[in-house]
């Protein structure tokens, strides 16, 4: 299927490794030029050598972390004017309700919540202008099925899906689409690092920990990272411009949800 994205321009986020990575290959593959971000040079750049190499797009490196003010003004420096937007983020750390101080709070609604939310601020006037954009913002799975010790990317994850359920319906009809993906389980290093956890916790292999979680899941698998990023392009593509405002789950049916 032939996306219509060819010589469209991507910032993508948090792109050097796994999901972010992910959608940087596949909207690469449909021949999108990119802007990519990450904190880590090396990997960052062995993965925008790798990306350029692989589908002869231009793909240009900023170091930066998106969550500052500072790295959010350098990606929008590098990239300019920008048809789409994947905001992507690492999530706050796991904890109890009753140790969480109201800094915590405010680091995780500026990590997950307000820093996509004031990168869109940014591109949308150029996208709208042009008559075209895509945003695709990576939040999780706990938008739709809170996990518990996860309290603080719940609540700021879930305040930005409801920055984005007014704002999609305000944009959409000057040709700018905005959704969100929910990513479950999938094979990256956040999920080697829970299955390291948990075989240490539990005295079993890692083996036995990820043969544990696959049960819970059921696909029987970790997702992977080109099947998220396969999604993310589609929702960018010409096909996709009448799904406005969605949360749409990639848990391999580990979320029993029907609304």
């Amino acid at each position: 299927m032939d996306l219509g994205l060819r010589g469209r321009k991507a910032i993508v986020c948090a792109a050097s490794k796994g999901l972010g990575r992910g959608c940087a290959e596949a909207l690469a593959e449909a021949g999108v030029d990119l802007v990519i971000c990450a904190r880590g040079e090396e990997a960052l750049q062995a993965t925008a050598k790798g990306i350029a190499a692989d589908w002869g797009v231009d793909v240009t490196p900023v170091v930066a972390d998106i969550t500052t003010e500072a790295g959010r003004a350098d990606v929008l420096a590098a990239a300019g004017e920008v048809d789409i937007l994947v905001t992507n983020a690492g999530g706050p750390p796991p904890g109890l309700w009753s140790e969480w101080s109201r800094e915590d709070f405010i680091k995780a609604l500026d990590a997950n919540m307000l820093t996509p939310i004031a990168l869109i601020q940014a591109v949308l006037p150029g996208m709208m202008a042009r008559g075209w954009g895509r945003v695709v913002n990576i939040t999780s799975v706990s938008v739709r099925a809170p996990i518990g010790v996860l309290g603080l990317s719940n609540s700021a994850r879930a305040g930005l899906t409801g920055f984005v359920a007014g704002t999609a319906r305000q944009v959409a009809g000057s040709g700018v689409t905005i959704n969100n993906l929910l990513p479950g389980m999938h094979a990256t290093d956040r999920a080697e690092a829970l299955d390291k956890g948990a075989a240490r916790a539990q005295n079993i292999s890692e083996e036995e920990a990820r043969a544990a979680r696959w049960a819970t899941i059921p696909a029987g698998r970790y997702g992977t990272r080109q099947e998220f990023g396969a999604a993310c392009a589609f929702l960018c593509s010409q096909h996709a411009g009448f799904i406005v405002g969605q949360n749409i789950l990639l848990d391999g049916g580990a979320s029993n949800i029907t609304i």
